[in-house]
């Protein structure tokens, strides 16, 4: 099943692979033209193709063109010069002189009564909610219509509410799409459109629809605060990950550190707010202070820098189990589910292992094969209840459901420090509420992009700094100009 937003991160991510969207549309027409042709009897029969203004409609254009030798015209319900995407306006300007094509909303329950076959290419995935004029209206209109074939494209018009088209047959493309079964769809159809395998199993720009970008009117706080707690033996680790919580574009970063490293990481920016904790370590006395700076936190970092010690295992566990916010567990942390996973019951969010980190985690050693380690990291997902995002040359993303792979990256970035930027990013894509799995692919693909850029300048001398430096350029590359479908 396919989830509808996923529809525009396929699309985006195999135009990255060299297939446009203009040939999506292209293949998307000429397929359900095809398909009607195979399944229905049209000699003789009149076809109606009722065009909205965004790319559904785009595809219904392409399919009156390869039915051109029918019977068959088209309404576009709107005008010409509202059509919203330059595809769309493409193929319906070269309808010209080929079909017939009306828009008068006057003269649509005449169409609808003079056809025999109804072709319902009006609104896609990307149209949610309740049905606006003059959608409302011309889905009223085929409903009451008698004996009449209706094939909707892709997904019936209004599929998520109350008044939805109910066709004969869905012509769907890729895949099934999320909710489907349960709703009255007809005979569903699945048309393969030629996108490629990669742009579903790999991440990509597409990936970047699910960033909620911030309103105009959002204030200090809105877009994500991030609580770090790291540090005692290493006070580096803590920063980088409130460094790679900033370039995503988060509001706030808190560093809880133990004392011994309060100044090395209050003058490593001022951006952040640093907290002082007690002693040289992380103690179980620290964690009342922490719990009150999870209540003023949308997301908490722990494990980076913070060292093995059991009285910091014992803290961090505790943490853990007062923690009601979305987690990134990293590093050191890692160790202390390993020995004690029913900690993670009742809790969310993403553990990024490399793979030494992965067998502290479930006791297994990794193999070297992608697909066995695929499903390694699968069930690790389903053991913790958390999204394992499994670092290495191809990164493994999973939620115990779905999988995706990262290949964003390269050999520089095995210097020390890139993994703490990582789970800055994820953690801070968890504090603006994006969804563990969603975090973790996204962030995959960010960070090692970001990586790929500092490569460029720096080449195999670069520092986990400089992968930092480059994300707030990669996430402004990658933010999506939505199109619908």
């Amino acid at each position: 099943m396919l989830p509808f937003k996923e529809v525009a991160v396929l699309d985006r991510n195999a135009q990255c692979l060299g297939v446009p969207v203009s040939q999506l549309m292209e293949n998307a027409g000429k397929e359900s033209a095809r398909i009607i042709q195979e399944n229905m009897p049209l000699e003789g029969k009149r076809i109606l193709v009722l065009c909205g203004l965004g790319n559904n409609g785009g595809d219904g254009f392409v399919l009156a063109r390869y039915l051109r030798d029918q019977n068959i015209e088209v309404f576009l319900l709107g005008h010409e010069k509202d059509i919203k995407t330059d595809i769309a306006k493409e193929n319906y300007k070269k309808l010209a002189n080929i079909v017939k094509v009306s828009n008068r909303i006057d003269k649509l329950r005449e169409k609808i009564k003079e056809s025999d076959v109804i072709v319902d290419a009006m609104l896609g995935v990307g149209a949610t909610g309740k049905l606006k004029e003059p959608y409302f209206t011309c889905v009223n209109a085929v409903t009451s219509a008698k004996n009449k074939k209706i094939v909707a494209i892709d997904v019936p018009t209004g599929f998520d509410s109350p008044d939805a088209i109910k066709p004969d047959i869905t012509i769907t493309f890729h895949d099934v799409k999320e909710g489907m079964s349960k709703r009255d769809c007809g005979k569903i159809i699945v048309a393969d459109i030629g996108i490629p395998k990669e742009a579903e199993q790999y991440t990509g720009p597409g990936d970047f629809v699910y960033y909620p970008l911030p309103q105009s009117d959002s204030h200090k706080g809105m877009n994500g605060r991030v609580l770090v707690v790291g540090g005692g033996p290493y006070s580096g680790a803590p920063s980088l990950v409130g460094f790679g919580a900033y370039g995503v574009g988060v509001d706030l970063v808190r560093i809880a550190t133990p004392a011994k490293c309060y100044l090395a990481v209050a003058a490593h920016s001022p951006n952040f707010i640093v907290e002082s904790l007690n002693g040289d370590m992380l103690t179980s006395n620290d964690v009342s202070a922490i719990e009150k700076l999870l209540d003023v936190s949308d997301a908490l970092m722990i494990g980076n820098g913070l060292g093995t010690d059991t009285e910091t295992k014992t803290a961090v566990a505790k943490i853990i189990k007062k923690c009601k916010k979305p987690i990134v567990i990293d590093a050191d942390a890692i160790e202390v589910i390993g020995e004690n996973v029913s900690i993670l019951k009742g809790r969310f969010g993403v553990i990024t292992p490399h793979a030494r980190e992965f067998k502290k985690l479930i006791g297994i050693e990794l193999s070297e094969d992608l697909e066995k380690r695929c499903e390694a990291v699968k069930n690790a997902a389903k053991k913790t209840g958390f999204t394992i995002l499994l670092k290495g040359k191809t990164d493994i993303i999973s939620d115990g459901a779905f999988i995706k792979l990262n290949r964003t990256g390269n050999a520089g970035m095995s210097v020390g420090g890139t993994g703490d930027v990582l789970a800055g990013v994820v953690g801070g894509l968890l504090s603006k509420g994006v969804p563990s799995f969603n975090a973790a692919r996204i962030g995959a693909f960010l960070n090692g992009y970001a990586g790929d850029l500092a490569f460029e300048e720096k080449g195999y001398s670069l520092l986990a700094t400089d992968v930092a430096e480059k994300i707030p350029m990669a996430l402004k590359k990658f933010l999506p100009n939505h199109e619908k479908r």
